[in-house]
């Protein structure tokens, strides 16, 4: 079972609105919706909008026994239809929250069958597509169609996705996830910006064929061929973007551009690689992009503080039956979760460095592995190159090789080996965190670092300046073994 926030933008429908409202009610028939909520926001309608509203808020809304509750809001001023459904996003309280149109182009009863794709499938996302065949369909306007397609074919280039209807009203998302994406448009450039945003989210996104009665403009349809060329401004400036998360506790928006460079990400796993076992622990996932290359493993869990990431390592899950996913603080053991046998492997990339009592996580770490086993953990290195860049991640400190070593002596783990990592970046974070004093990175410097990378790994070892950062292979101490787990092919 689950729960659905039906967010409706209303403007200069005082012909067809409540008709439109009124047919929600077909969703009370869902055998998978426990409660049913429906936003209407009226964005400052100038003919009968109001008026209609409120005779169908009277009349219609807290019928007895009804599982769906009516909200009404009214904007002050006009903020388009990217307005209303922030309005309306920031009432919602259900699991799911969809997009309806005030008019009667959709109809509600395909909301049956896209809630139970979420049920079913554990999908993040899902579309109600027009053109995938669905049971009805007005036959209308060609042109509209050609440039609906043509739209759809341009977002789907740059987001690598092969969806047939980016531009249906029809868009379910999980409430969480939408509330978290920051929506910047405030007219139709919504549906390319969510669906972009959504695809580099990495959400799960599902489609479902939808009936569909489109107007005329003598009907009163709104949009036109200018909203089509602001579309395609949109579906450039949304590919180059990588603002796609809201600002939160957790440093989000930071790191999702930090993830924009794959091939240092490559670099990073094939170093660690050959220290992995096939039982193995990772603390700090983030949103997978290690993950992703050091799977398969006999036993792999991913874990995270911030739910946003649990919520995109959850998709990694299906069809993965040897990974789970988990919350998991470093600095209370009681949050680890257990494996039968033990860890013989815990990967600890860039997190002691943010925790208040390092020694307490490298011990809580040290309980979590077999006897004999393995943790491989990242800080940065170089107390004198800390800067704004340090501080707007949440550093607490950097780490020499003596005091790592040390450290981890402290708590029982014997240090392995000490690998010197990414020398190369160590000028670039010099000159933007101490001497320009940026708080965030440069999506072209991201760009560049990824393009670079091949050439940064064969020149590393060359350059003349300590390493960014450090990587110690350490070994649980007591009751230590002398064979090696098993490494992955």
């Amino acid at each position: 079972m689950t729960s659905l926030s039906v967010l409706v933008p209303v403007y200069n429908e005082q012909h067809l609105v409540a008709t439109s409202l009124e047919r929600l009610h077909v969703l009370e028939e869902s055998p998978h919706l426990e409660r049913v909520e429906v936003i209407v926001v009226d964005d400052r309608s100038t003919d009968g909008t109001p008026e209609v509203l409120e005779r169908f808020r009277r009349e219609r809304t807290g019928q007895p026994g009804s599982r769906i509750s009516w909200t009404f809001l009214r904007h002050e001023r006009n903020q388009g239809k990217g307005g209303a459904i922030r309005t309306a996003l920031e009432q919602a309280t259900c699991e799911i929250s969809v997009i309806h149109d005030a008019d009667l182009e959709y109809h509600p009863r395909d909301l049956l069958r896209i809630t139970q794709v979420f049920v079913e499938e554990q999908a993040d996302a899902v579309y109600g597509s027009r053109f995938a065949g669905g049971a009805v369909r007005r036959v209308l306007l060609f042109r509209h169609e050609l440039g609906n397609r043509l739209l759809t074919f341009l977002t789907n280039l740059v987001t690598n996705l092969n969806i047939t209807d980016m531009e249906t009203c029809y868009k379910a998302v999980r409430t969480s996830l939408l509330k978290s994406i920051p929506i910047l448009s405030d007219d139709f450039r919504l549906e390319p910006e969510l669906t972009i945003k959504l695809a580099k989210r990495q959400a799960r996104l599902f489609e479902i064929p939808i009936s569909y009665s489109g107007r005329t403009y003598q009907e009163g349809k709104k949009i036109n061929w200018k909203d089509g060329v602001a579309a395609l401004w949109a579906i450039v400036r949304f590919a180059l973007s990588d603002d796609i998360y809201k600002r939160d506790e957790y440093g989000s928006q930071i790191l999702a551009r930090l993830g924009r460079a794959p091939r240092f990400n490559a670099w990073m796993a094939d170093t660690i690689r050959p220290f992995c076992g096939q039982h193995v622990l990772e603390i700090g996932s983030g949103v997978g992009n290690l993950t992703q290359k050091l799977i398969p493993r006999r036993e792999y869990v991913v874990s995270d503080i911030n739910p946003l990431y649990l919520q995109t390592l959850a998709s990694l899950r299906q069809d993965r039956p040897y990974l789970d996913v988990a919350f998991c603080d470093v600095t209370d053991v009681a949050s680890f979760p257990r494996s039968g046998a033990g860890y013989d492997t815990i990967i600890c990339l860039n997190v002691i460095e943010h925790v208040p009592d390092d020694r307490v996580a490298l011990g809580n770490i040290r309980d979590a592995l077999a006897p004999g086993g393995r943790a491989i953990v990242l800080v940065p290195q170089g107390q004198w190159n800390f800067g704004t860049l340090d501080e707007v991640l949440g550093h607490r400190q950097r780490y020499s090789k003596e005091g790592l070593a040390a450290l981890a002596a402290s708590t029982g783990l014997e240090l392995e080996r000490m690998i010197e990592f990414n020398r190369t970046g160590t000028a670039a974070w010099f000159l933007n965190g101490k001497i320009l004093r940026r708080r965030s990175f440069g999506l072209i410097q991201i760009k560049l670092l990824n393009l670079l990378t091949p050439l940064f790994r064969v020149v590393d070892r060359l350059v003349p300046l300590p390493a960014l950062s450090l990587i110690a292979v350490l070994r649980r101490a007591q009751e230590a073994r002398s064979s090696v787990p098993d490494t992955a092919a």
